[in-house]
């Protein structure tokens, strides 16, 4: 039972609206004092990404990094408000996950074990042993190990813009101090838009990334991705 559970793909429909669209309307419509008001609304909106998050690592069964540093973000957020910190903390919160992951991406470039390995070029997403043989097969394992390093510092850059539009946004949407009504609605917009604004563009860079890795395998490997994809 514990395996079709932990095999069951995510539902990306479903992860967009508990994760973004829930929370979303409950900052803009219920944290008034004459609804929940804002301390509570904001724990109520924090806690559907949280246990969502929660419900994802647990059912797994390891530890995700990208995962862990969600729900440390989500953490975060609710702290700001809690403790009514000044917006700019927000602000910088938003810039630091994804600039952090960006970093430690950027610094895998430069060990034998590239980050790129981690995210894309995964057992997960490709069949890696295929791969690796036909590599070694041909001699080319050395120059396909270049091309990650390249893949894993295009990935880093993605990371990069996802920090630099995060911070853009939050400092330009939210603007009033933390613990008030006006805060959650500007944290609300801030979510909504920060799918189309941050989310999308990031997917495209990610998708430029997995296309040079799937050039790097045909021209090294002789393999298309259909070839290598797990379905």
């Amino acid at each position: 039972m514990a395996n079709s559970t932990n095999n069951t793909k995510p539902n990306p429909l479903i992860e967009l609206t508990i994760n973004l669209i829930i929370p979303s309307l409950i900052l803009m419509n219920l944290s008034d004092p004459e609804d929940l008001g804002p301390i509570r609304a904001l724990l109520l909106a924090l806690a559907f990404p949280l246990f969502w998050g929660a419900r994802d690592l647990i059912g797994k069964g390891k530890v995700n990094v990208i995962a862990t540093l969600g729900l440390v973000s989500v953490l975060l957020t609710g702290g700001i408000g809690i403790l009514h910190l000044d917006a700019q903390w927000l602000a910088v919160k938003e810039a630091a996950i994804p600039g952090l992951i960006g970093v430690a991406v950027a610094i895998s470039a430069h060990t034998r074990y590239p980050l790129v390995r981690v995210l894309l070029f995964t057992p997960a997403l490709m069949n890696v042993e295929k791969i690796q043989t036909t590599l070694a097969e041909r001699g080319t394992t050395e120059a396909f190990e270049t091309r990650l390093k390249i893949a894993t510092w295009m990935l880093s850059a993605s990371f990069f813009f996802s920090s630099v539009m995060n911070y853009i946004l939050a400092v330009w949407l939210v603007t009033s101090p933390a613990g008030t009504p006006a805060f959650n609605e500007e944290l609300g917009r801030m979510n909504l838009l920060s799918y189309p604004v941050i989310a999308l563009p990031a997917t495209v860079l990610m998708m430029a990334v997995l296309y040079y890795l799937s050039r790097a395998i045909r021209d090294l490997a002789g393999l298309s991705l259909t070839d290598v994809l797990n379905h």
